[in-house]
């Protein structure tokens, strides 16, 4: 796959719609919080973090990026399959999008991604979509992005108590990740 889209002029690669989704919660993943402590402060009032039981929650997001642009993110409550694929996601944002800007799709190899409902679909709305190798998540700009929007919500202050808060903050941090960024990212 790299050896066939290395000679990849950098306006095709501006041309793509990268998608993908991404778990956020309140808290870390591996439920640790890393502190930077003086001699004798281990156990300072500071440094002690309330534990939430079975990491707090969290929230499903799906997010898509291109060259000097960026749709809305999307909340998915429960379980993505390729029928809520099509209804909540492609139908609704990415046709329209990329029809709008005249653009190919990314998306991973996911199940609901490629299930036959779902190939159809973009199939019948001319839709060309960029085949992508599998387990190759870290080859795509929008898991960076992504990485972006976890680093800018966890130095949030004060941090989102709750899933609503945590929402709110994404589509916050979301706004406010400059395209300048993105565009480096694509262009990289």
């Amino acid at each position: 796959w790299p050896n066939a889209h290395i000679r990849w002029r950098l306006a095709l690669w501006r041309g793509v719609l990268l998608t993908d989704e991404s778990r956020f919660s309140p808290y870390r993943a591996d439920g640790r919080q890393r502190i930077w402590c003086r001699v004798g402060e281990r156990f300072a009032d500071v440094n002690v973090v309330d534990r939430v039981a079975h990491g707090g929650g969290g929230v499903m997001v799906w997010a898509g990026v291109c060259y000097g642009q960026r749709t809305q993110v999307h909340f998915i409550d429960g379980i993505l399959n390729s029928q809520r694929y099509r209804d909540e996601i492609l139908r609704p944002i990415v046709v329209p999008f990329i029809h709008d800007h005249h653009l190919m799709l990314q998306h991973d190899n996911a199940r609901p991604h490629v299930a036959r409902i779902c190939t159809q679909f973009l199939e019948a709305e001319n839709i060309s979509v960029l085949a992508w190798p599998a387990y190759s998540p870290d080859m795509s700009p929008i898991e960076h992005v992504l990485d972006a929007l976890d680093r800018r919500i966890r130095q949030r202050v004060p941090v989102s108590a709750n899933i609503q808060q945590l929402c709110t903050a994404i589509e916050e941090e979301w706004t406010n990740i400059p395209q300048a960024t993105i565009n480096n990212l694509i262009n990289s």
